[in-house]
């Protein structure tokens, strides 16, 4: 655009020519480019990311990504294509102040903003899992850009933010299709070790939610004061919370009333006390009052 100088006159060739020309390329430029990119970028994006399966939180973010991106384009390019190039260089310093100083006043803010895009897009649980953390356990109910809804199996929401469960180790118990389960039965050292194994064993195969493939087995794992540890191992399909604690709890149960049917001992610990009390014979002694009645 050529500037007008002091002298000029308005003429209506001037006017069109550094004022009309310049905003209708602009306009032009900016629904052209829009379009395109709306018509073009976006479903491309949109289809990108549904081909690689990612999770539909994931599909509208980068969506919404690519909109905000061909506003942008749009805008610039119309600004470059009508002349106004050094509006371009002064909004870009403007807009790299402002994202600056944003940056700043909430990087933790941006953190977990990061992190939940992490999370969505590597998805190490997703929601209805069971997940462990450093500071509790629960039931993924939410996941959302900036914190993980959960639910303590005490009923209770904690609100996580993101950053806290990609930064650290998170167990997902419930991840796979089967899940492996341990518990120590103790037994006396005067008790038949391979007796106890087979009761054990034999209680592990009736249940009928025990899986059979792997099968489960039972380790002597260690020997403490008063008993032999016996490790049972076993596996269980489709895992959930509920699931895995029911099921460990009817096996011992059902392994303590067998063990007790067979009387094999299962003790506790107990402790002996044992030691001399020294009584020392002490000679009462009386004293003569100093005046006698």
């Amino acid at each position: 655009m050529i500037p007008l100088q002091a002298s000029d006159t308005l003429t209506t060739a001037s006017i069109i020519s550094n004022y009309v020309v310049p905003a209708v390329l602009f306009l032009v430029t900016l629904v052209v480019v829009y379009l395109l990119g709306r018509s073009v970028l976006i479903p491309l994006i949109a289809r990108a990311l549904k081909q690689q399966g990612h999770d539909p939180a994931v599909q509208s973010l980068g969506e919404n990504v690519a909109g905000v991106l061909v506003w942008a384009l749009a805008i610039a390019a119309a600004f470059t294509v009508a002349g106004f190039g050094s509006v371009i260089a002064a909004f870009g310093v403007f807009a790299g102040a402002i994202v600056l100083a944003i940056g700043f006043a909430a990087q933790e803010l941006l953190a977990n903003f990061v992190a939940g895009i992490f999370i969505l897009k590597d998805r190490p649980f997703t929601v209805g899992d069971w997940i462990e953390w450093s500071d509790g356990e629960g039931r993924v109910e939410d996941i959302d850009l900036r914190v993980t809804r959960v639910r303590t199996f005490d009923n209770e929401r904690i609100t996580v933010p993101n950053g806290d469960l990609a930064n650290n180790a998170v167990k997902n118990p419930v991840a796979y299709e089967k899940l492996r389960q341990k518990f120590v039965f103790g037994i006396g050292y005067d008790d038949d070790i391979d007796h106890a194994k087979d009761v054990i064993l034999d209680e592990a195969r009736q249940h009928e939610e025990i899986l059979a493939d792997p099968a489960p087995d039972v380790r002597v794992t260690e020997l403490a004061d008063s008993y032999v540890g016996l490790q049972t191992r076993f596996w269980i399909g489709d895992p959930a919370r509920s699931n895995f604690t029911r099921i460990r709890s009817e096996l011992v149960q059902a392994v303590k009333e067998r063990l007790d049917a067979e009387a094999i001992d299962m003790p506790y610990p107990y402790r002996t006390l044992e030691g001399s009390l020294n009584i020392t014979n002490t000679q009462m002694t009386t004293e003569k009052p100093l005046f006698d009645e």
